[in-house]
Protein backbone atom coordinates (compact mmCIF):
# COMPACT_ATOMS: atom_id res chain seq x y z
CA UNK A 1 0.00 0.00 0.00
CA UNK A 2 1.13 3.50 -0.75
CA UNK A 3 1.91 5.81 2.21
CA UNK A 4 0.18 8.83 0.66
CA UNK A 5 -3.62 8.54 1.15
CA UNK A 6 -4.28 10.65 -1.93
CA UNK A 7 -2.40 8.13 -4.08
CA UNK A 8 -4.31 5.03 -2.99
CA UNK A 9 -5.80 2.96 -5.76
CA UNK A 10 -9.47 1.98 -5.49
CA UNK A 11 -8.77 -1.46 -4.05
CA UNK A 12 -6.56 -0.02 -1.32
CA UNK A 13 -9.11 2.67 -0.47
CA UNK A 14 -11.99 0.21 -0.41
CA UNK A 15 -10.00 -2.11 1.85
CA UNK A 16 -9.64 0.77 4.31
CA UNK A 17 -13.26 1.93 3.96
CA UNK A 18 -14.85 -0.27 6.67
CA UNK A 19 -12.30 0.87 9.26
CA UNK A 20 -12.61 4.47 8.10
CA UNK A 21 -16.40 4.45 8.39
CA UNK A 22 -16.52 2.56 11.70
CA UNK A 23 -13.96 4.91 13.27
CA UNK A 24 -16.38 7.80 12.97
CA UNK A 25 -13.99 9.70 10.72
CA UNK A 26 -15.43 11.86 7.98
CA UNK A 27 -14.99 9.36 5.17
CA UNK A 28 -16.13 11.86 2.52
CA UNK A 29 -13.08 14.02 3.31
CA UNK A 30 -10.62 11.27 2.42
CA UNK A 31 -8.09 12.49 -0.18
CA UNK A 32 -8.71 9.53 -2.51
CA UNK A 33 -12.29 10.67 -3.08
CA UNK A 34 -11.19 14.00 -4.54
CA UNK A 35 -10.02 12.24 -7.68
CA UNK A 36 -12.17 9.09 -7.80
CA UNK A 37 -15.79 9.32 -8.89
CA UNK A 38 -16.26 5.55 -8.59
CA UNK A 39 -15.30 5.46 -4.90
CA UNK A 40 -17.37 8.62 -4.21
CA UNK A 41 -20.36 6.81 -5.70
CA UNK A 42 -19.60 3.72 -3.61
CA UNK A 43 -19.41 5.80 -0.43
CA UNK A 44 -22.68 7.57 -1.31
CA UNK A 45 -24.37 4.18 -1.83
CA UNK A 46 -23.04 2.89 1.49
CA UNK A 47 -24.27 6.02 3.28
CA UNK A 48 -27.72 5.59 1.69
CA UNK A 49 -27.85 1.95 2.82
CA UNK A 50 -26.73 2.88 6.34
CA UNK A 51 -29.40 5.59 6.59
CA UNK A 52 -32.08 3.16 5.40
CA UNK A 53 -30.95 0.63 8.01
CA UNK A 54 -31.14 3.29 10.75
CA UNK A 55 -34.71 4.05 9.70
CA UNK A 56 -35.64 0.37 9.80
CA UNK A 57 -34.27 -0.02 13.30
CA UNK A 58 -34.55 3.34 15.03
CA UNK A 59 -32.66 3.78 18.25
CA UNK A 60 -35.13 3.95 21.11
CA UNK A 61 -34.07 4.88 24.60
CA UNK A 62 -35.80 2.75 27.23
CA UNK A 63 -37.83 4.56 29.90
CA UNK A 64 -36.01 5.59 33.10
CA UNK A 65 -37.93 2.91 35.00
CA UNK A 66 -36.06 0.19 33.10
CA UNK A 67 -32.70 1.49 34.32
CA UNK A 68 -34.09 1.86 37.84
CA UNK A 69 -35.26 -1.78 37.82
CA UNK A 70 -31.89 -2.96 36.56
CA UNK A 71 -30.05 -0.95 39.20
CA UNK A 72 -32.39 -2.26 41.92
CA UNK A 73 -31.90 -5.86 40.78
CA UNK A 74 -28.12 -5.47 40.83
CA UNK A 75 -28.24 -3.95 44.30
CA UNK A 76 -30.45 -6.78 45.58
CA UNK A 77 -28.16 -9.37 44.07
CA UNK A 78 -25.09 -7.76 45.63
CA UNK A 79 -26.80 -7.50 49.02
CA UNK A 80 -27.93 -11.12 48.78
CA UNK A 81 -24.40 -12.30 48.04
CA UNK A 82 -23.00 -10.44 51.02
CA UNK A 83 -25.62 -11.95 53.39
CA UNK A 84 -25.19 -15.56 52.33
CA UNK A 85 -22.82 -17.73 54.35
CA UNK A 86 -19.73 -18.87 52.47
CA UNK A 87 -20.01 -22.21 50.70
CA UNK A 88 -17.54 -24.77 52.13
CA UNK A 89 -15.03 -26.14 49.65
CA UNK A 90 -14.98 -29.88 49.23
CA UNK A 91 -11.72 -31.51 48.28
Amino acid sequence: MNGDPSKLNCAEFQAQLPELVSSGAEAAAHPHLKSCQRCRALLADLETIAEAARQLFPSVEPPDEVWEHIESAIRQEEEGESRQPPVPHRP
